[in-house]
């Protein structure tokens, strides 16, 4: 029962019940005492309760990652197919390609406390990891989400270039300078917008073809030819030698594609580049006939390429609880995440390591003609 102010118990109600004899029937009540060592471990437990459930509740530099739901693509969401094509046929499929996402609490989103960190770390479907590992220093909330947007608009964009690619559809694509390193050699003669068209001589379709001209040259000046708006230019630069050894021009690039038809994904309050892989697999299955999963439910997780290979992604150990809890038994995960898919396989799921597009493909239609999956590489194998 509540109290409000202004109602508060009389004495006579406030006094115990003795059955019907008012305690001080039997005489006048002795005087209270109290022993000085009692009342100060009292006083000592209480501030040291105190302490405790603060310091419980203070932010710690953590992170905490747990396992976020999971999206079919071959699916809706919210009402909306995930993957919608427009100028081509389409047809429908049965199964799962469930792509894996995780939520993350601390860094420039929220606060993590001891307690919380703590919790997590006996969680075993939950990671914590030093703030610094997940989020540069000094990072803000707002650039956090803007760098997310971006990663997982490029990697719709490499889905389908790489989807294109693995069904031999044929599309435009080409290297545009999105801007220039600090210390950039190219600095004073690239310029961000700029398309690459050729060096020394050959045809730039790829970003490998740059690399290998790079490396072949080994610290030699090469010829860049570019597209700035509508003119050619021609530049000579010399490359320098990045941390890792190998000569580099000093810009940022990214594709521009142009498609044969267009593919829409809708997919809300989800970011980052993870998903690259498990889109490119939902296209190939939308627009081409039959069900690519022979209606199995698989899941898995990677970033993707235009060229199809699939790299390392954060939070794998998490995604695959979450995918397991969501029924998944075929877990499709980056070669170069072994390291920590080792140990951390929950019962039931069959994990898969894949290079590229090909493999995952390869694994996905092995699955669905119910053939002995047992022998596709592992992380186990390594």
């Amino acid at each position: 029962m509540t109290i409000t102010k202004g109602n508060q118990p009389s004495e006579e109600s406030a006094a115990p019940d003795t059955g019907g004899a008012s305690a001080d029937a039997a005489g006048p009540r002795p005087a209270a005492t109290h022993d000085p060592k009692i009342s100060a471990t009292m006083l000592s437990g209480l501030i040291a309760l105190v302490l405790g459930v603060t310091a419980s509740i203070l932010p710690v530099p953590y992170v905490i990652e747990s396992p976020g739901p999971t999206y079919n693509t071959l699916g809706t969401d919210r009402g909306k197919p995930v993957i919608s094509v427009t100028g081509r046929d389409t047809y429908p499929a049965k199964g799962n390609l469930n792509l894996t996402t995780v939520y993350v609490d601390g860094g420039p989103n929220s606060t993590v406390s001891v307690f919380e960190a703590f919790s997590a770390w006996l969680d075993g479907s939950k990671a914590v990891y030093p703030q610094e590992l997940i989020f540069p220093e000094g990072v803000t909330r707002e650039q956090s989400q803007q760098e997310s947007a971006v990663a997982m608009t490029t990697s719709q964009e490499n889905a389908m270039a790489s989807a294109l690619k693995e069904l031999d559809i044929p599309f435009g694509q080409k290297l545009e300078v999105a801007d220039l390193s600090d210390g950039s050699a190219s600095e004073g003669k690239l310029r961000p917008g700029d398309v690459f068209t050729s060096i020394n001589g050959k045809p730039i379709t790829t970003l490998a073809v740059v690399q290998k001209e790079l490396a072949a040259g080994n610290g030699k000046a090469v010829t860049v030819v570019v597209d700035r708006a509508g003119k050619p230019v021609t530049e000579t630069v010399t490359p320098k030698r990045s941390e890792t050894g190998r000569f580099i021009l000093g810009v940022l690039l990214k594709y521009r594609f142009t498609f044969p038809f267009d593919v829409t994904i809708s997919l809300e309050k989800v970011g980052g580049p993870s998903a690259g892989m498990m889109f490119a697999l939902g296209i190939i299955d939308t627009v081409t006939p039959g069900d690519l999963t022979g209606g199995k439910h698989i899941a898995g997780t990677g970033t993707i390429t235009p060229d199809g290979a699939v790299g390392p992604i954060g939070g794998v150990a998490v995604k695959m609880h979450g995918a397991r809890s969501d029924g998944a038994t075929m877990f499709l995960a980056p070669a170069d995440n072994c390291p920590q898919v080792a140990g951390n396989v929950p019962e039931g799921l069959q994990v898969v390591k894949v290079e590229n597009l090909k493999e995952a493909r390869r694994a996905v239609e092995m699955a669905a003609s119910g053939a002995d999956t047992s022998g596709l590489p592992s992380c186990a194998n390594d």
